[in-house]
């Protein structure tokens, strides 16, 4: 009876066995075939590349933050194209809460009302009477302290006038498929300078653009614009002018998942491959 009882347990036991393996065969093979079985960097690439396609209708209010060039940027257009579609004029300011609009109707920009998108400012003291100074009294001499400077390095500029934007590998290279790359990715180390490829002005600098983490946008001419991105910290401010090979920034992971800089040129606001202008190695 005790053999029987046994080889009665086992013979109930080997299909249980062999069920249990065909569950965990078949959970195992749908997460290897399932299309979300986890965050990979293809599928943040291509939502964000989607972003950035040209956007023709419907129309978007300006956030604390935005500038003109910053919003052109975003939804892949020319900033000048975009400031005549709106009816904005130079010198180009726009205000919280404005409606951009991107298909040219009812546009609510207006050179008369149009404000920088800025902090309000601290209330003006009101001056105090004027307390004549001893005369004997020499005036103490003002201590002036100079703006600190970003270096500037010796760089080598292609026929086109531009320069590498940092040292290290390419990682990632540009791809005119809109599910992929707009522009190179370079490799490199924490806080390594940034620098920037040509002269120009600086007329973004701030995390406001999804996917860019802490970015940095350049106006080189009327054409073209450059952008720096996955910054750690920015050394420039908005307005400021810059010099090729001037530290803009140093290099970070903000917005991705490893230590490099993302850099794109966009010619009248479409991306271009900056291979192309880039001084060859």
């Amino acid at each position: 009876m005790r053999f029987t009882a046994i080889q009665h347990r086992n013979c109930w036991s080997r299909p249980q066995r062999w069920l249990s393996g065909l569950v965990i065969f078949a959970v195992l093979s749908g997460c290897a075939s399932s299309p979300s079985g986890g965050v990979q960097v293809v599928d943040r690439s291509r939502a964000t590349a989607v972003q950035r396609q040209p956007v023709t209708s419907g129309q978007y209010r300006v956030q604390r933050g935005d500038t003109l060039y910053s919003i052109a940027f975003r939804f892949g257009w020319d900033w000048k194209a975009l400031a005549a579609r709106n009816g904005i004029v130079a010198p180009y300011l726009i205000r919280v809460g404005q409606i951009i609009r991107f298909d040219g109707q009812g546009s609510t920009a207006s050179a008369s009302v149009a404000r920088p998108v800025t902090a309000p400012s601290a209330p003006t003291q009101r001056p105090s009477a004027a307390v004549p100074a001893p005369t004997q009294a020499r005036p103490a001499t003002p201590i002036v302290n100079k703006p600190a400077t970003t270096p500037v390095q010796p760089v080598q500029r292609s026929a086109s006038g531009w320069s590498w934007p940092a040292n290290g590998s390419i990682i990632g290279r540009f791809s005119s498929n809109g599910s992929l790359n707009k522009g190179i990715d370079i490799a490199g180390d924490l806080g390594q300078p940034v620098l920037a490829a040509s002269d120009g002005s600086v007329v973004y600098a701030g995390s406001g653009l999804r996917g860019y983490g802490e970015l940095v946008i350049i106006k080189h001419s009327d054409t073209y614009v450059s952008a720096y991105g996955h910054n750690r910290r920015l050394l420039v401010q908005e307005g400021q002018q810059v010099k090729a090979g001037q530290a803009i920034a140093e290099m970070g992971s903000t917005g991705t998942d490893r230590v490099k800089l993302h850099f794109e040129i966009r010619r009248q606001g479409k991306p271009v491959d900056p291979l192309q202008y880039l001084p060859r190695r």
